[in-house]
């Protein structure tokens, strides 16, 4: 039974994406969430319909300490790891100036890679290991100097910011784990979520935010293998985005 970790999957694309996994019967799905209370709410709501085994784990990517005391329970009680979503992110849209940046940078960036390399032993213990950051159009910057993209006069630099360092993080882990760990990053889109702020207007995106289920999708197709044949790549749920 694979063993499947999810960062920051209480709400979002976390969320959606547990949901997606526990209905993959042969799956043990872990929901690793800042909040104890938040986890327990989203595991009671997943296994109304979850065809797999779901569990729990308190972690807080911001926090060096729960991170090694999140490693050290999937330990004790799995013995390994066989794909780690990296999911956990925030914009930091109350906050200004250096605060702003410095929060960005300190969950989306450090958190992520610090993260990443605590369960990597895991990860090297499974024989179909996947890390899966999840990051976003807004950080390539391929798509960011391109002016006829849509993506070219977009806001939120630093966050931006963030997820241009998160996709060099996916190349570096992608070389340093080349034939050990199949490593992908994946931009779920445009999708309802609480990252922009806790009103419907900031949620929906003014109405332009899709169902997260759809983004969820392009990550369960990642996890059972179709897109084995582009690891290491910047991928979103219809194809490849340039670095």
């Amino acid at each position: 039974m694979p063993t499947i970790l999810i960062t920051g999957a209480n709400s979002g694309i976390g969320y959606a994406t547990a949901l997606k996994l526990s209905t993959q019967p042969n799956n043990h799905t872990i929901l690793a969430c800042r909040s104890p209370q938040k986890a327990q709410e989203t595991l009671l709501s997943l296994t109304k319909t979850s065809k797999g085994t779901l569990s729990t784990l308190p972690l807080d990517v911001d926090d060096d300490a729960s991170i090694s005391a999140a490693v050290n329970i999937v330990s004790s009680q799995f013995g390994k790891l066989d794909i780690l979503i990296n999911n956990a992110g925030i914009t930091a849209h109350t906050a200004t100036g250096r605060e702003r940046l410095q929060r960005t940078f300190c969950t989306n960036v450090f958190g992520s890679m610090l993260v990443a390399e605590a369960f990597t032993p895991l990860l090297l213990r499974s024989e179909c290991a996947r890390l899966i950051q999840v990051s976003s159009a807004l950080g390539s910057m391929g798509l960011a100097s391109d002016e006829d993209s849509m993506y070219y006069g977009s806001c939120w630099s630093e966050y931006r910011m963030s997820k241009a360092a998160v996709n060099m993080m996916v190349l570096e882990l992608g070389k340093r784990l080349e034939g050990r760990v199949r490593v992908f990053a994946f931009c779920p889109g445009l999708v309802r979520s609480r990252l922009r702020g806790e009103g419907e207007e900031h949620v929906s995106a003014g109405g332009l935010a899709g169902d997260p289920g759809d983004s969820a999708r392009g990550i369960l197709d990642i996890v059972l293998g179709k897109r084995d044949g582009e690891e290491s790549c910047f991928l979103h749920g219809e194809g490849v985005y340039p670095w």
